[in-house]
């Protein structure tokens, strides 16, 4: 079990996640829309 401790750094770890998954479904969506305007194009 972590200790009650660390709460800064399972912070950090969140935030640097959050922000990764933010990046990722952005990311995801222009992908996606670039792949479906080929498709029609």
């Amino acid at each position: 079990m972590a200790s009650g401790n660390d709460q800064k750094a399972h912070e950090s770890t969140y935030t640097g996640f959050i922000g990764l998954v933010k990046f990722s479904i952005i990311a995801t969506a222009l992908v996606a829309a670039f792949v479906i305007f080929m498709i029609t194009k």
